[in-house]
């Protein structure tokens, strides 16, 4: 009886190591950027319509924002989807990808941290209007900060032994 309980559990640890997601070792500093612009997107979006009922509306500035930068956030997407699919599992990338969107605009719930609406519809009015290579990082870095996959980054110690 205890022979067959330990082939049980033996068999029930090894569908459960089946089912769960691979992690990956680290994230390219490519995948951390285009985590850092998604999250920019989500926080203008969120943030947006947090403040469409005052004085300060950036909602049309947003969805310019959004137009003139498509591109370059689907792009971000795309890089995403790709570092999210080895690490998702039975979900995929699509379903790691919503998790993570979730999660970032349930942080600016209560707006941005350190920004009004004012500020933030000036910001967004120029990000709509820059077509410069590199605006939207600098952005994405002066206004949401690190990414919370930056500290998956690969080290040159983690990349020698990749070779």
């Amino acid at each position: 009886m205890k022979k067959y309980a330990m082939i049980a559990a033996a068999l029930a640890a090894s569908s459960l190591v089946g089912a769960m997601p691979a992690q990956a070792a680290c994230w390219s500093a490519t995948s951390v950027n285009a985590a850092k612009l998604r999250n920019l997107d989500i926080m203008l979006m969120v943030t947006a319509l947090r403040c469409r009922m005052g004085p300060d509306n950036f909602q049309p500035d947003y969805y310019a924002f959004a137009a003139a930068h498509q591109a370059e956030l689907n792009v971000a997407n795309r890089q995403l989807r790709t570092q999210l699919a080895s690490e998702s599992g039975k979900g995929g990338p699509d379903r790691a990808l919503d998790k993570m969107s979730t999660r970032i605009a349930n942080s600016y719930g209560t707006g941005h941290p350190t920004m009004g609406c004012r500020d933030l519809k000036s910001a967004t009015r120029s990000l709509a209007q820059s077509r410069s290579q590199g605006t939207l990082l600098a952005a994405a870095d002066a206004m949401v900060g690190e990414s919370e996959f930056a500290g998956r980054t690969c080290g040159a110690q983690y990349a020698a032994t990749r070779r």
